[in-house]
């Protein structure tokens, strides 16, 4: 079976694209929180990290910017986890409420590939443009059910590891311990995960002989 012959942009060029959305859904919120619950304590850190997630929908909105669906997630979640954290008066399950979604998240990727509907393509979706040829061809629907399996086991690990030490650094008092700890520990694993999931997609790309763009 014969595929049409396809053109695929740089492995660079669809980082460029990625990584600024990435930077404003996951580091820019833990960065307002920090920095406003050392400057102005947990309420108002819990309500300046809700309110930057929602002023990335309405500034898309005002423009007239499609609003990927990970973004509306994110706002439903970071809304529920303010309430609980205004509720509880605590840092700690300010962080669990998220990882335990991510547990559950990571049962829908497994599921997702039972399905034959791999929810990393899905969400690769969201964040940069890849040909239908690209996504219709029969290795690249492998790999991403294998990349999909792969990052469901990263979620889990993370969630696990993030939850352990929320507790831990909870009970020793210390926010700024729990952020470093956590930081480095999912850095180091999600990095593993990335290089994995870069390197499979180079080898992908050099079986199917892809001229780059």
């Amino acid at each position: 079976m014969t595929h049409p012959p396809f053109t695929l942009p740089r492995l660079t060029s669809l980082a460029r694209q990625a990584v600024p959305k990435l930077l404003e859904a996951v580091v820019a919120p833990m960065a307002v929180f920090y920095l406003a619950m050392v400057v102005l304590g947990l309420k108002w850190a819990l309500i300046l990290t809700c309110a930057w997630v929602y002023g990335g929908v309405a500034w898309r909105l005002i423009r007239r910017i499609p609003v990927p669906a990970t973004m509306l997630l994110a706002a439903a979640a970071i809304t529920l986890r303010t309430i609980v954290g205004l509720w509880t008066g605590t840092w700690m399950w300010y962080f669990i409420q998220p990882e335990l979604g991510t547990i559950c998240i990571s049962m829908a990727f497994l599921a997702s590939v039972r399905l034959n509907r791999p929810l990393v393509q899905k969400l690769t979706l969201d964040y940069i443009h890849l040909p239908n040829a690209v996504l219709k061809h029969e290795r690249v629907r492998r790999f991403f059910a294998r990349i999909t399996l792969l990052w469901a086991f990263v979620l889990l690990a993370n969630s696990t590891v993030s939850i352990s030490l929320a507790v831990y650094e909870s009970l020793a008092g210390s926010l700024a311990g729990y952020m470093l700890l956590r930081t480095s520990a999912v850095a180091l694993i999600s990095g593993l995960a990335i290089t994995i999931s870069v390197f499979g997609f180079k080898r992908l790309l050099r079986r199917l002989h892809v001229a780059h763009a």
